[in-house]
């Protein structure tokens, strides 16, 4: 039987959302699941996750060092306790964290890392994307334990009512010392977080300036929506780099997908692809956006969205 090992992903002392979506991956793939927990206290995250339907066990891995969730730092420890669980598989949300944290781990295990899983077919067979998403390609590995990172956008997250026990776990990695936590700036916002929304609305280069995005925000107020943009509205400084929708920014899945003054340049369609309903607004009807939009507004923007956002 496998045993899965999930390293949990978490920010000011609450769970993040792509950990109980690599519980779903490991559910597909059958077997014992435990989560690691690493951090200087993680009691209210190791609870959270014992909630988690599915999870068997956590192991709480309490050190001075994991305050800031390092992937250097943590690399070691999960890889040695991987090793001391006798993991078949090691799995992490492919968050920014999670794409930081799993190559060093499969490099210290000395194993090939599998990247994006989008499908189980079998505990060591997978679907996972290539091509900015225009292909899927199966793979299969014969390394032994398996290092992956899930596709956040196409797993459901886990439901809670688990009641996994909760274990004290200590590591002797020897963590580096050439990595240090110096500081850190985040955007605060009272909007859903971009990645787990079930809305988001999102803006491009056509709203022509960082100040013509307010439109887009009072939009996304009355949707109770998380905010995104294509790589070429931040790129010209519109909106800060962390709203990026897209290949190289955040892949997303929400219920709902509105894409507006975004001409759908096939980076920004990986990232939206696995969207419930996509709704696209451009005054370009040969954009390409409209090839993949469920519903489309041929239209200024500057004058809808006051229009619309006024309906709401």
């Amino acid at each position: 039987m496998s045993k899965i090992l999930i390293v949990a992903q978490h920010a000011d002392g609450k769970l993040n959302a792509g950990t109980a979506k690599a519980v779903s991956c490991a559910q597909k793939i059958g077997g014992d699941i435990e989560v690691a927990v690493f951090a200087a206290d993680g009691g209210a995250v190791a609870a959270e996750a014992a909630s988690l339907a599915g999870v068997a066990r956590v192991l709480q891995v309490d050190h001075p060092a994991n305050e800031h969730n390092l992937a250097a730092v943590v690399a070691p420890q999960l890889a040695e306790l991987a090793q001391a669980r006798s993991a078949s598989h090691v799995l992490a949300a492919g968050s920014t964290f999670g794409r930081d944290l799993m190559p060093r781990v499969a490099a210290l295990l000395g194993v090939p890392q599998v990247s994006d899983v989008m499908q189980v077919h079998a505990p060591n067979r997978f679907d996972r994307p290539t091509y900015a998403g225009n292909a899927i390609v199966t793979v299969e590995t014969t390394a032994s334990p398996v290092v992956a990172t899930v596709r956040q956008a196409s797993f459901q997250a886990a439901a809670s009512g688990g009641s996994g026990a909760i274990e004290k776990a200590s590591s002797s990695a020897k963590l580096p010392t050439h990595t240090r936590f110096v500081g850190i700036e985040s955007h605060k916002s009272e909007r859903p977080d971009l990645q787990s929304a079930g809305r988001v609305v999102s803006g491009g280069r056509a709203f022509g300036s960082a100040d013509n995005f307010k439109l887009l925000y009072a939009l996304a107020d009355k949707l109770k929506a998380g905010v995104g943009a294509s790589r070429a509205a931040v790129d010209s400084g519109y909106v800060p780099n962390d709203m990026q929708v897209g290949q190289t920014g955040k892949i997303i899945a929400p219920e709902l997908y509105v894409a507006i003054g975004i001409s759908g340049a096939i980076q920004h369609l990986a990232g939206i692809k696995d969207a419930r309903t996509i709704v696209a607004i451009n005054k370009d009807p040969e954009a390409p956006i409209f090839e993949v939009a469920d519903l489309g507004l041929v239209g200024d923007l500057f004058q809808i969205l006051p229009e619309l956002t006024s309906k709401l």
